[in-house]
């Protein structure tokens, strides 16, 4: 086989043929995993629904409604939870600006707009401080938000003049976790048109970053 000259024109050939083979088999694997990723996200969801609000009967996830930035961008899902036809709880994904990146939670809420219970759905927060934000807020915990109203009164840490023990050495991250519970509250009454309905899809303003004001050793 006569051997290819070393020329700008055979490499790129040998370049343009790497990259369709690599593109095609990137694609094939994300072909393989994308279904199986989907069920396990889909299974964990349906297992966090289950723990943050009370016990349901209807298929929240079927039933859920978005809700919209103005500038079209996803910010928060709410799920119904009903038993028969009452709405016994309702269940709001939200997200906030934490230390190391992204915090996204799924907030529920009983009849009366108290928090039932959240689960962290994800973070990147660091291990061992922030992180603790799965269980800091928990029923028992130094920070509970069991049975609270954010409506009645929006939900801050003790630092800021509020109600609510900060994770420790950890306030930027508590103060993002409390961000998105309190967006998810404003999601949560936007949503219900009345005590018998799922959520109607509305349009929010564009929520507010948390502002990282403390020092880096505080988090």
């Amino acid at each position: 086989m006569k051997k290819l000259e070393s020329s700008l024109k055979n490499m790129l050939l040998v370049l343009t043929i790497v990259t369709m083979v690599a593109v095609g088999l990137l694609a094939y694997v994300n072909g393989l995993t994308k279904a199986p990723i989907a069920e396990a996200n889909m299974k964990t969801l349906n297992a966090a629904l289950k723990s943050v609000v009370p016990e349901f009967t209807n298929n929240p996830v079927a039933e859920c409604d978005s809700i919209f930035s103005k500038e079209g961008k996803l910010e928060y899902i709410v799920y119904p939870a009903k038993s028969g036809d009452k709405l016994v709880g309702t269940a709001v994904e939200s997200k906030s600006l934490g230390f190391s990146g992204e915090i996204k939670i799924l907030v529920g809420f009983d009849a009366d707009g108290k928090i039932y219970d959240y689960s962290l759905l994800a973070h990147s927060e660091t291990p061992g401080l922030g992180s603790k934000a799965d269980a800091w807020f928990k029923e028992g915990s130094k920070g509970s938000i069991k049975g609270l109203n954010p409506g009645e009164k929006e939900l801050t840490v003790k630092n800021d003049g509020g109600q609510i023990d900060a994770i420790t050495a950890s306030t930027i991250t508590s103060r993002a976790f409390l961000k998105a519970v309190n967006n998810a509250y404003n999601a949560y009454k936007e949503g219900n048109v009345d005590a018998s309905t799922s959520a109607s899809q509305k349009v929010s303003s564009e929520p507010e970053h948390v502002e990282q004001t403390d020092s880096i050793g505080t988090n």
